[in-house]
């Protein structure tokens, strides 16, 4: 299994929305910023996030993007098996199966590759952004509070989390 560049940035803008969960829709040059993502690459992967029903966008001033449902309720698996593929090194489980049967001579080799992606099937399914977020070091970026006229131009200077809740 190999997560591609594309995956990688999905998983991490996923995580910067789930730690903002239930804090309104946030716009994609706020997630560019804070999660250092080309912000026209990320559109384009909002965008497919966006038709699998993982992600919803919210139109208006205070627009943007926003999880559909709650962390604890996405997992790994689906983000990834959504942007890169099935999780097996060599097709999909079905495919391993199928060739271990078919394949005499070469069945111990794929077997174990079947065992791998079994491996990983069960950790990228048991583990949600909400385990990933609550297990991460805090970002040192943080989201303005919005305000009534809020403009939307993101600060020059980033800001560190615990210093603002402590104020």
């Amino acid at each position: 299994m190999k997560i591609s560049q594309k995956g990688l940035y999905a998983l991490q803008a996923l995580m910067m929305l789930a730690r903002h969960y239930q804090q309104g829709a946030i716009k994609i040059r706020e997630i560019a910023y804070e999660e250092n993502l080309p912000e026209k690459f990320l559109e384009l992967i909002l965008v497919e996030l966006k038709n699998a029903r993982i992600v919803e966008s919210v139109r208006g001033a205070n627009g943007g993007y926003q999880l559909r449902r709650p962390p604890s309720e996405i997992h790994l698996s689906e983000i990834i098996r959504l942007i890169d593929g099935p999780l097996a090194p060599l097709g999909d489980a079905e495919s391993l199966r199928e060739q271990i049967d078919r394949d005499a001579p070469h069945r111990a080799l794929y077997k174990v590759f079947l065992q791998v992606r079994d491996a990983a099937a069960r950790i990228l399914e048991g583990t949600s952004l909400a385990d990933i977020v609550n297990d991460a070091v805090p970002v040192k970026t943080s989201r303005r509070p919005r305000k009534k006229n809020d403009s939307g131009v993101l600060p020059m200077v980033a800001r560190n989390r615990s210093a603002n809740e402590n104020s």
